[in-house]
């Protein structure tokens, strides 16, 4: 089957393995959509298992992960220091206060100051 003019990926799959054909107008979108295809090569190959009636690999494990590339895991933060009538503070400095309504109602915390998606980031204390 002959790819269309919009044609930008195409997977195709046979007794050999699998093919991938990427076309793109530019480096720009070549780079785009070679990352597209690197993000779902594990969907890709775990169609090509099906199709071969072979097992599915399943996820690596964190375990797994860490003896690959040889790393320690992450230590969790220490808890934060609360003295009352101040702003409690853990390891990344002193928390903010933050409020707000969520479905079950209104809420109030103290919140870590490390950037948003750190893996050491502190837990929020909620407060009553």
């Amino acid at each position: 089957m002959a790819a269309n003019a919009t044609t930008k990926i195409q997977v195709n799959y046979g007794k050999d393995g699998v093919l991938v054909n990427v076309y793109a107008d530019n480096q720009g979108e070549l780079e785009a959509l070679l990352a597209s295809v690197q993000d779902v090569s594990s969907l890709i190959n775990s169609v090509n298992a099906s199709l071969r009636g072979a097992p599915v690999a399943s996820a690596p494990t964190v375990e797994s992960i860490e003896k690959q590339f040889n790393t320690p895991p992450v230590a969790p933060a220490p808890a934060p220091v609360v003295v009352e009538g101040q702003a409690p503070t853990c390891s990344h400095g002193t928390m903010a206060f933050r409020n707000g309504t969520s479905a079950r109602g209104p809420w109030r915390a103290w919140m870590c100051a490390a950037p948003k998606g750190a893996v050491d980031k502190c837990e929020p204390i909620f407060l009553k």
